[in-house]
């Protein structure tokens, strides 16, 4: 039979099991809260964030002489137990919640409590040797805490999903070096337009994602001051003088996260134009991505009425009633990935917009939205380079058979034979099936065999350069 110890607050009693090690508010919260499904202890960064924001406290308070020093022990001792990775399941709170965060600051307040508790050799529950709010919240308010908590937890987050993208570009660039000679049409409104090679087409992929890189890179860096010391609204009340500096020193030691204290408390208290330009910076990568993803797409369209240029890796079969048939299932999947996170930067956008005067309370959802998009994305850019690009092989003959027989080609000409006669010859190859060389070279004798080897040689396709009569 399960023991349980009865806990208050000022709305009165709850039984909470001595298995619990939170308490009478985060039980409320867990009641009040059943929205998504999704706990604040399946994001063990953030988890391990609050440990540092609450270490940093407890020794800033205890520098300072107004936390005790066998308290601040405790406090410490709990949060590098969090910090480690432990007690995740104890963090029940809804990911989206009500209060601006109070529930998933109080969450952390009471572990820590009852794991300090324990430490000092009392029993979970016993909060007049070591205090939720008292001691383990001193100098703080969950309108400094939190923010703080989930900017660190974003950086730690961010670092997953920038490797993963520099990697899936890496593997875009090695396919361009593969198809470095692969002659082929480049197409500009689906319509044929001047040849290119298919490498050139997987080095812009790459080249476009390291742009993504560094945009990320860059909004991550403004996630890094933090408004440790604000407290409620920014004026620091109830905290002693110095802690809002020497309690973010703390915090960058310990968490080896570069955070520096807000220049004005006030504002870094209800501003969260960080979150939202990390927001667009996924969105950026992920129009991008799924940009890429319908390239494949289409590339790969097939394999015998399509485009065919490309192949990709067959991952299983594409249909209950075609036989044979093999759907383009992972850029598909990061297609719809992509989806969501550009409809996750709307839910920032608005709850960014939607805080009233000194305090933003909608970051709940915010961080819902960047914690999934991240996560998200991180996983479909490793499933995309594993389970696609690095499988991708080219059609060679076959796009360089489509090149020559494009109309598109006549373009080379129009220096020698001018716009007029390059619009007659494509008129009459559209017209009557026949290909340009037939018309120019055979019929029409506009240039020599040899004028065409040298325009239409594959290297000149390739890199072309300027040749007139």
């Amino acid at each position: 039979m399960t023991d349980f110890r009865t806990e208050h607050d000022f709305l009165g009693e709850k039984e909470i099991s001595n298995d619990c090690y939170y308490g009478v508010q985060t039980m409320r919260a867990k009641e009040n809260f059943d929205i998504t499904g999704i706990s604040i202890g399946s994001e063990p960064l953030f988890i391990k964030a609050f440990g540092h924001v609450k270490k940093a406290a407890a020794l800033a308070n205890r520098d300072l002489g107004v936390l005790d020093l066998k308290k601040a022990e405790a406090i410490a001792y709990a949060c590098d137990r969090l910090i480690a990775g432990e007690f995740t399941d104890q963090f029940v709170s809804d990911l989206i919640q009500g209060g601006a965060g109070t529930s998933t600051n109080m969450n952390a307040n009471e572990v820590i409590a009852n794991v300090g508790l324990e430490y000092l050799g009392h029993k979970k529950g016993e909060y007049e040797y070591l205090h939720p709010n008292n001691d383990v919240n001193l100098s703080q308010s969950t309108n400094d805490a939190y923010p703080s908590a989930f900017r660190i937890a974003l950086y730690l987050k961010a670092a997953s999903f920038i490797t993963a993208l520099e990697e899936l570009q890496l593997a875009f660039y090695n396919k361009g070096k593969e198809f470095d000679g692969v002659l082929k049409m480049g197409r500009t409104q689906l319509q044929d337009a001047v040849p290119m090679t298919l490498g050139q087409e997987f080095n812009a992929f790459a080249t476009a994602l390291g742009k993504d890189v560094e945009h990320i890179k860059m909004a991550v860096r403004m996630l890094t001051a933090v408004n440790m010391g604000a407290t409620a609204i920014g004026t620091g009340v109830n905290a002693p003088e110095g802690y809002a500096a020497l309690c973010v020193k703390y915090l960058a030691d310990i968490s080896a996260v570069p955070v520096t204290l807000a220049s004005d408390l006030i504002e870094a208290t209800y501003d969260t134009g960080a979150l939202v330009q990390l927001s667009g910076a996924l969105k950026q990568s992920a129009i991008k991505l799924s940009k890429i993803c319908n390239d494949l797409r289409l590339l790969s369209s097939g394999p015998r009425c399509g485009l065919s240029e490309i192949n990709l890796p067959a991952m299983q079969p594409g249909s209950s009633i075609m036989p044979g048939k093999v759907n383009p299932v992972i850029p598909e999947l990061m297609n719809q990935t992509c989806f969501y996170v550009m409809g996750a930067d709307v839910t920032v956008t608005m709850a960014a917009e939607a805080g009233q005067l000194q305090l933003n309370v909608m970051e709940p959802v915010m961080g819902m939205a960047l914690f999934t998009s991240l996560q998200y994305l991180t996983k479909a850019c490793d499933t995309l380079k594993d389970k696609c690009v690095v499988g991708i092989t080219a059609n060679a003959d076959h796009s360089r058979n489509m090149v020559m027989q494009s109309i598109g080609i006549v373009t080379q000409l129009n220096p020698i034979l001018g716009y007029e006669e390059c619009s007659s010859i494509a008129k009459e190859a559209l017209v009557t099936g026949k290909s340009i060389y037939e018309i120019v070279v055979i019929e029409r004798k506009l240039i020599s065999q040899i004028k065409w080897e040298e325009i239409y040689s594959v290297e000149n396709l390739i890199h072309p350069k300027f040749i007139a009569q």
